[in-house]
């Protein structure tokens, strides 16, 4: 499954990411957002889990999973907002935030998930610095890998029953990303195709 972390991130990428959240002013009220963005299989999830316990001897660190957000498989669209409005614009104003789960089994909204008071916020998934979410991250990671090497990563995570959506999820990644600059704006490029 996409959370379940199986190998260890590179130490210097973890490095690299935690030494800028430390040097970065927040710009979601008192919380600084990390976000770490890119394509499917390129090593988000690894390295949110690295920079998280990295992360953990400077204050408490929320971890948000951008998997919980999208609407289904055609819902990477309208994932920046909703993480905009549900979870970034409520810490800004120092409220309480929380956010609906989504279920891929029942491919429905599920519940929903607290995001308990922080002073980091890692923000892992594709969009998770695009659109509207952009203005609060005070760090901005892209996270990328050759094409192939993330698709083996991705049915080997996920099974073969996301081999047909591979192709669909990917077209939704491009668009955004084009549309967005998402690569080209980030703080920081991190390519995971040796680990």
């Amino acid at each position: 499954m996409w959370d379940e972390v199986t190998r260890p991130p590179t130490e210097e990428h973890v490095a690299a990411v935690a030494s800028l959240a430390r040097a970065a002013e927040p710009r979601c009220g008192d919380v600084v957002v990390v976000a770490l963005d890119g394509p499917s299989g390129a090593g988000k999830t690894t390295l949110a889990r690295g920079v998280e316990l990295a992360l953990a001897a400077d204050g408490p660190v929320a971890v948000v999973h951008m998997d919980h957000l999208y609407p289904g498989w055609d819902g990477l669209a309208e994932a920046p907002d909703l993480l905009t409005r549900q979870v970034l614009e409520p810490l800004s104003r120092g409220e309480h935030a929380a956010y609906r789960l989504w279920s891929w089994v029942r491919e429905r909204w599920a519940g929903t998930q607290d995001v308990p008071s922080c002073r980091f916020l890692v923000v892992e998934g594709c969009g998770a610095s695009a659109g509207p979410a952009r203005p609060y991250a005070a760090v901005t990671v892209f996270v990328d890998a050759d094409t192939r090497l993330r698709r083996r990563r991705g049915i080997a995570r996920d099974g073969e029953a996301y081999r047909p959506q591979w192709q669909r999820w990917a077209d939704q990644e491009t668009c955004l990303f084009a549309a967005d600059s998402t690569r080209a704006r980030a703080d920081l490029v991190v390519d995971t195709s040796s680990l």
